[in-house]
């Protein structure tokens, strides 16, 4: 709607320009031919200064919209006419070095109001009339004004057909434009559309991953619970015990170990909420990787329990990665599950032996995943980052995991890929840029 009322008072400035430029181009002509022929007709003067001057009044009145676009160009094309035939017949009639200008209205008119064609008819109309009112005056055999109307009316059939064209014309090119908005608006909604698959695809995986942790929380919490019951029972037995009195030094040690099995389990729920918990997407794009390494292997140790253990092997120093840092430990804690199955499905009595190596080089920070598994299969490898494409057995996996981690690490400008060890068993091979320095830094 506000572009159609912008286009509208575009256009009308358009036409009231044209009609100023009409107004003052008439007198100007006059000037010339006076100075030309170095005489001063003062009919022809006056008669353009009043055509100019009417002009302007009807500038002022399309500008204030009390008449209709179409009319008031019509009117204009009258009057236009009009002060061209004045001048043609006070210069010299049809013998004037002007007379041809009748000819040329037509195709002026076309020009200057294209978007309709009743300007153009009724100016080529009133042409031929004024050509008639030349030639009678001037005593023209009624033969030769025949031949001229007939060429007039040729060149204003020509004129009608080119304003047709442009009329054509303008409206293919509207209509094509409204198509390329169409289409933007298309494809900005698809790209929105799918921004918000991925974000559900992603969703997805995490809580997948977190149903997987959630079958080895109980097994983890029961540790320090019992801790603590045990405890419990025992502060219960020793203050129920009034002949043996109580060692402040073991009560101590008592409520010490009752407080790091509380802490643990608080731990235990407190990772597993902050990691299901879904992100709002205005994370700094930068990560503490040895943090996020810890925070990984922490939330992995839910479901390696005694089945293996997670070496880390970091080099001092590292610098921030870019990559914000859930999804950083996100890519970590799903290369350590998917090692963790791997070994699993393999030799179910099998210890999974995980190591991950962390260093800098040229092009940013290399992490690898190494796990003691059979390894990949080479069928498999082309396709292990395929959407929806798993190994595991049915209710393991979604297929989604490893497609994912390389989506958010290519977005960041990394890369990940997987290889088998030559000695045995897969690596996973992650690179991340570094992050860039904060501006704070920086000033």
């Amino acid at each position: 709607m506000g572009n159609a009322t912008d286009d509208a008072k575009a256009l009308l400035r358009a036409d009231r320009k044209n009609y100023l430029v009409c107004g003052a181009f008439l007198p100007v002509v006059a000037l010339v031919h006076c100075l030309v022929t170095w005489t001063l007709p003062v009919g022809l003067v006056v008669s353009q200064l009043m055509v100019g001057a009417l002009f302007g009044v009807m500038a002022w009145g399309l500008g204030a919209g009390r008449i209709p676009t179409r009319i008031m160009d019509s009117a204009a094309a009258v009057l236009a006419i009009l002060g061209s035939t004045v001048f043609v017949i006070l210069s010299g009639g049809p013998d004037s070095p002007y007379f041809h200008v009748f000819a040329a209205l037509p195709f002026l008119l076309a020009m200057f109001t294209p978007a309709s064609l009743l300007p153009t008819l009724v100016g080529g109309a009133v042409t031929l009339v004024a050509v008639v009112v030349v030639d009678v005056l001037a005593g023209v055999p009624a033969r030769t004004i025949v031949l001229q109307l007939v060429g007039f009316s040729m060149l204003l059939g020509l004129a009608l057909f080119g304003t047709r064209t442009y009329r054509r014309m303008a409206e293919a090119q509207r209509l094509a434009h409204q198509a390329r908005l169409q289409a933007l608006e298309q494809l900005a909604e698809s790209e929105r559309r799918r921004g918000d698959a991925a974000r559900e695809r992603a969703e997805v995986e995490r809580l997948v991953m977190v149903g997987q942790l959630a079958a080895g929380v109980a097994h983890e919490v029961n540790n320090p619970l019992a801790f603590v019951k045990a405890n419990l029972c025992f502060l219960e037995r020793e203050v129920e015990d009034t002949h043996r009195p109580l060692e402040r030094d073991e009560l101590r040690d008592v409520l010490a170990e009752t407080r790091q099995g509380v802490l643990r389990i608080q731990q235990i729920v407190t990772d597993l909420k902050d990691f299901s918990r879904a992100g709002s997407g205005g994370d700094e794009a930068r990560a503490v990787l040895e943090e996020a390494v810890l925070e990984a292997r922490r939330l992995a140790s839910v479901r390696l329990r005694e089945r293996g253990e997670v070496s880390l092997a970091l080099d001092p120093g590292l610098p921030e990665v870019r990559l914000e840092q859930r999804r950083v430990v996100q890519v970590l804690l799903n290369l350590l599950l998917n090692a963790v199955d791997a070994v699993e499905l393999a030799d179910p009595s099998c210890q999974a032996h995980i190591t991950v190596r962390a260093w800098r080089v040229e092009e940013g920070v290399r992490v690898e995943v190494d796990d003691n598994g059979p390894g990949i299969p080479k069928e498999v490898l082309p396709r292990l980052f395929e959407p929806f494409f798993t190994t595991k057995p049915p209710g393991r996996g979604t297929g989604l995991g490893l497609a994912l981690c390389r989506e958010y690490v290519s977005r960041a400008g990394g890369s990940l890929h997987a290889e088998n060890r030559p000695g045995g068993g897969a690596r996973f091979v992650l690179r991340l840029p570094v992050a860039e320095a904060p501006i704070a830094a920086l000033a």
